[in-house]
């Protein structure tokens, strides 16, 4: 497999390969030969090639089915129970139908007939409940993780028959169903579940019933797949449902965002991905195609430890929040492609409500709460309250490419109002273990995470159902209590609307979570002759459905 990072570079940034033939044939190879033509629609044959930054630690499914960069290959390799669609739609794929009981604690799940891994066993109902079951528990001593937003209130699934499953849940749990469809939520082999961890981290033994096989892969370099001829049970939401039109899909590891834009300029790839914003407007302008999907999920932004001072005070959190000029981080760092945050959630998530009026910038009034909360501006501009200065650490995030930009902006934003903001960096390991989620030393930490559901997100915020207790509040603020309770006891979306609604304007209110922008945080750049992908609720591009010209 040849090495894309060999590229030299050229005027505007176009690359050749080196002039070895043999580089060259290698990466005609690798894309595939060139699709026969169709009569009518896509055309058939043919591979494509998709230039990632990551390809992962580990493939234990668990573990890495939510990776933002493992999840492309999972998209493609494994079905899921629902299809969710960018608007949060939920509709069947290998769950046919579904019922609910009235107070959503019992869900029945009708199976389609015929669903086969690729190592030959059926997607029964009996496979169905193997992975509901490790969803939900993991196998914890082995080193596999359950998956993060699997609902806690799990209770147990039965296999009825080899088509009907019934799931129980101790408590109710109305986004069950949409939460089928979260990319972490992949159906895998009972046979590979059984395999011990160091087994299921190979990921050319891991079987699962989507519209590709893996053929070949090699750690930290490439993953190729191969289409199943057999399959014939893609969701009907995208308009296919029969074995994809595509040969091959390879995923291949280029580190150098500059070197997968500019292969796909040459024609050596077709699809790069986390491009910069910067290049979008160019490029779009060259006839490439950009895309720039919002997830189902938070808006980036700021999750405060109000156990830490001075963030312990409402006023200061209301300050941070009007100090803040949302619109100009969108024209300085981002393009009219990025939208404003009017919540803390998405707004294409079904249950957002907009209270933009909530995040205005308005540095008078942002001002006006630090001098009611004590904090007096020196000489040099830093507000002080009891010989100490009002100080932010923000922690740029590695998993978002203008992470530190924003941050940058942000500090000159408030350091207007009298901030002392300092920003750190740290690799993506570093950041897990010292700022993700938190911690006893960290007043902010940024979010970029995403959901289907907007019921889990309450459970999140808080400690409840052993949450995430996103704020440090534990049990202390009872009005989220409350409204976190009431949303999860919600039997019907009608009843649970305006309560998520009573949520979000709560939260912003009170400063407990300051959003920056909407977060677009999949960007591709595809060549013009690759047509007919589809993206899914989580933003991932999925290529079942798509084809290349020539």
């Amino acid at each position: 497999m040849i090495e894309i990072s060999s590229f030299i570079s050229l005027s505007r940034r176009r690359v050749l390969l080196t002039t070895s033939a043999l580089a060259t044939a290698a990466l005609v190879a690798m894309a595939g030969l060139a699709p026969a033509r169709s009569a009518d629609g896509p055309r058939n044959g043919g591979g494509i090639t998709f230039l990632i930054d990551s390809l992962g630690g580990t493939w234990i499914p668990n573990n890495s089915a939510i990776s933002s960069f493992q999840g492309h290959i999972w998209g493609h390799v494994t079905d899921k129970l629902v299809y969710v669609d960018a608007d949060g739609k939920v509709s069947p794929w290998i769950a046919e139908r579904w019922e609910q009981n009235d107070n959503a604690t019992a869900f029945t799940l009708h199976l389609k007939k015929g669903v086969t891994f690729s190592d030959g066993t059926p997607l029964d109902a009996a496979a169905v409940v193997a992975n509901l079951d490790i969803w939900y528990a993991g196998r914890k001593t082995e080193g596999i993780n359950p998956i993060g937003l699997f609902p806690k209130t799990y209770d147990r699934a039965e296999a009825v028959d080899a088509t009907t499953v019934k799931v129980f849940f101790k408590a109710p749990t109305l986004g069950f169903i949409p939460t089928l469809g979260y990319h972490g939520s992949i159906l895998i082999s009972p046979r590979t579940i059984a395999q011990p961890a160091a087994q299921q981290a190979d990921l050319g033994k891991t079987s699962g019933s989507g519209p590709y096989v893996v053929e070949a892969w090699k750690e930290g370099d490439f993953v190729r797949l191969v289409k199943r001829k057999d399959y014939n049970w893609g969701p009907p939401a995208v308009g296919h449902t029969g074995p994809a039109y595509l040969d091959t899909i390879t995923y291949k590891l280029v580190s150098e965002p500059s070197l997968r834009v500019a292969a796909v300029q040459s024609g050596q790839a077709d699809i790069a991905y986390s491009a910069s914003p910067q290049e979008l407007k160019s490029l779009k302008e060259e006839g490439f195609t950009v895309a720039t999907p919002r997830y189902l999920g938070f808006v980036n932004g700021l999750a405060i430890n109000t156990k830490l001072a001075p963030y312990d005070d409402v006023k200061v959190r209301q300050a941070l929040q009007a100090g803040i000029n949302r619109r100009e981080i969108i024209d300085t760092v981002y393009t009219p492609d990025w939208k404003l945050a009017t919540s803390f959630i998405q707004s294409n998530v079904p249950g957002a409500t907009d209270h933009g009026d909530l995040l205005a910038y308005n540095p008078d009034k942002a001002g006006k709460l630090l001098d009611e909360a004590g904090w007096t501006r020196g000489a040099d501009g830093i507000r002080t309250k009891d010989g100490k200065p009002l100080t932010l650490t923000l922690h740029s995030n590695p998993y978002l490419a203008t992470s530190k930009a924003i941050d940058e902006l942000i500090a000159q934003q408030l350091g207007k109002i009298g901030w002392k903001v300092s920003i750190r960096a740290y690799d993506v390991v570093t950041f897990g273990e010292k700022v993700r989620f938190g911690g006893p030393a960290v007043p902010a930490y940024e979010v970029t995470r995403s959901f289907i559901d907007a019921g889990t997100v309450a459970s999140i915020l808080t400690n409840a159902n052993n949450g995430e207790n996103w704020f440090a509040l534990g049990e202390s603020d009872p009005k989220l209590n409350e409204l976190r309770d009431n949303i999860a006891s919600a039997g019907s979306a009608e009843i649970r609307a305006p309560l998520l609604d009573a949520l979000q304007k709560y939260v912003l209110e009170q400063g407990y979570f300051i959003p920056r922008t909407q977060i677009v945080q999949r960007i591709y750049v595809q060549s013009p002759k690759l047509k007919g992908e589809v993206y899914n609720g989580i933003a991932y591009a999925s290529y079942y459905t798509a084809s290349k010209g020539e």
